[in-house]
């Protein structure tokens, strides 16, 4: 049996109402009004990731209805009808078989039956239009039309991921820049600097500086070069502490900031609290000490190079699995101060217990009694399960971070075990310069080096979690929700509320225009609005 198209009684079918079993089918018809209320403006891109998987399904059903049609209608095409011509009669339900029968044989079919020249033909029908236009013109059947239909098919799914891809791509790489209003800030106040006596005044005052090795005052760490965002983490920090004049904020800086960093907290004062900003040129670090930084910072070069030289395209389109791969793009992966993190005992060598914040996090509860936690032998404490329960964890389980096809690796990690989260939490320092845990760290490096970088992806935490196995005393999920720097965060309004601390974790920094809406807020409303460098560099509307 052979099952033949015609193109006018396509055309018909849509501006016809035809009666179908259950019911009537009438024509589609697109509308260009929304309620008033559901008016959003959908960019181009959104609109053809949409059309590319409505379009399928379009195409099989519009087949479907035309046959189903076919078999109630009892005028020809001449009345405004459609007729199927094809041997042994006019039943819809053989049509139906027969569809059903030859989509199933394309789809389950690879490279035989014909299926590889119609994919690889450049003569395919690229719209439904198209496709109708082939099948009248060259009177073809209906195994013919099933099989030109999987590759038309197979093309919009490949063009989908490929959007998808370079979406994913630009997004990550929007991340890497440094936003107009950020560098003006750090130019402004490297001016303040040169000009201001004020801006380079000592800090802390002199009759403050017991309290920067005083075991008996709450210790916060922060590595960054963003002035902004060490602003509002110790802004956000004063504003929910019970005992603000016990904290002590220590910032570690580049060389290149360090000017700017010193004038913002000069001139900005933190009221009762202390500040300390000190650059890395102004460290006088052992010899041996300098020698372990400089290895370490070349072999995570080296990784970073491999990594990026191996990201390609095609092994990308596989679908979300391999988007971990794009985590090569982060600045965390290339940045200095975020790889000084496992040489904090000897950054501070009179501290006995700090508490380590990243520099993209909002504190929204008091932390003081994270420094009364009893740490129970381990050197760091942290968040393992999130909010969604035991053993929840999206994105940071094991398989995320490392390679199990490695034999190294699958011998002596469970893949699905939870990373712990790294951005807020308390070091046992005192315990951690008794432990080998920085010598095992330089370990994983040189035989991540030595077995072609393939143990784990892309990023600065792998490591850190091998060096770190047994260490970690697991805190409650409240201290520490993350995932915020990414473009859907799926964590529910109240839990982030009640949170101690949000960290936007993530390409999307708060900082940047890419950023969250939803979540930006929490960011932004501790910024200093009526400061005159904020509002000269535009940083708040």
């Amino acid at each position: 049996m052979k099952v033949y198209v015609s193109a006018i009684g396509i055309k018909r079918l849509a501006v016809s109402t035809v009666a179908g079993r259950g019911g009537v089918w009438r024509g589609m018809k697109w509308k260009n009004s929304l309620p008033a209320a559901g008016k959003r403006r959908l960019s181009h891109r959104t609109i053809r990731l949409f059309a590319g998987l409505l379009l399928p399904f379009l195409l099989v059903r519009t087949a479907l209805l035309v046959l189903e049609s076919a078999s109630l209608c009892s005028s020809p095409i001449a009345a405004g009808c459609l007729t199927w011509r094809f041997f042994g009669g006019s039943d819809g339900a053989l049509l139906r078989e027969e569809l059903t029968r030859a989509l199933l044989e394309a789809s389950g079919s690879e490279n035989g039956g014909g299926i590889g020249t119609v994919e690889g033909s450049n003569s395919d029908p690229v719209s439904f239009k198209d496709l109708v236009k082939d099948m009248t013109l060259n009177r073809q059947d209906i195994k013919a039309f099933a099989f030109k239909t999987k590759a038309m098919i197979a093309k919009m799914e490949h063009i989908v991921k490929t959007a998808q891809w370079h979406e994913s791509m630009y997004w990550h790489l929007a991340a890497r820049g440094v936003p107009k209003s950020l560098h003006c800030l750090s130019l402004e106040m490297a001016e303040e600097y040169a000009v201001n006596a004020a801006a380079r005044s000592r800090i802390p005052l002199p009759q403050y500086i017991h309290r920067l090795t005083d075991t008996s005052f709450h210790h916060v760490v922060l590595l960054t070069d963003n002035i902004l965002a060490a602003s509002v983490v110790i802004s956000s920090t004063l504003n929910t502490s019970r005992n603000p004049e016990k904290l002590v904020f220590h910032v570690v800086t580049d060389k290149k900031t360090y000017t700017s960093m010193h004038a913002w907290f000069s001139v900005n004062s933190i009221g009762s609290a202390v500040v300390e900003v000190k650059g890395l040129h102004q460290y006088d670090w052992p010899h041996e000490v300098n020698v372990a930084v400089k290895e370490m910072l070349e072999i995570h070069h080296q990784i970073w190079n491999h990594n990026y030289r191996s990201l390609k395209t095609e092994d990308l389109e596989c679908g979300n699995e391999n988007y971990h791969k794009l985590d090569v793009l982060s600045p965390s992966s290339v940045s200095l101060l975020n790889h000084l993190r496992v040489y904090l005992p000897e950054l501070f060598p009179d501290l006995n217990k700090v508490v380590f914040l990243d520099d993209d996090v909002v504190v929204q509860h008091d932390l003081s009694p994270l420094w009364d936690l009893d740490l129970n032998q381990k050197v760091v404490a942290a968040v393992v399960d999130s909010w969604c329960g035991t053993d929840c964890c999206p994105g940071r389980k094991y398989k995320d971070y490392f390679n199990f096809t490695n034999p190294i690796i699958s011998s002596i990690l469970y893949e699905n075990r939870c990373g712990w989260l790294c951005g807020v939490n308390v070091f046992d320092l005192q315990r951690w310069r008794k432990s080998n845990i920085t010598a095992v760290y330089h370990q994983w490096l040189k035989l991540s080096l030595n077995s072609g970088f393939e143990l784990w992806h892309p990023g600065a935490l792998p490591p850190a979690l091998l060096a770190f196995e047994n260490h970690v005393h697991d805190i409650d999920h409240s201290w520490h929700i993350a995932g915020l720097g990414y473009r859907y965060p799926l964590v529910d309004k109240q839990i982030l509320e009640t949170a101690a601390v949000v960290h936007f974790s993530g390409p999307a920094k708060p900082w940047l225009e890419i950023g969250s809406p939803e979540a930006r807020h929490l960011w932004t409303r501790h910024i200093n609005s009526s400061n005159h460098h904020i509002r000269k560099c535009g940083i708040v509307s």
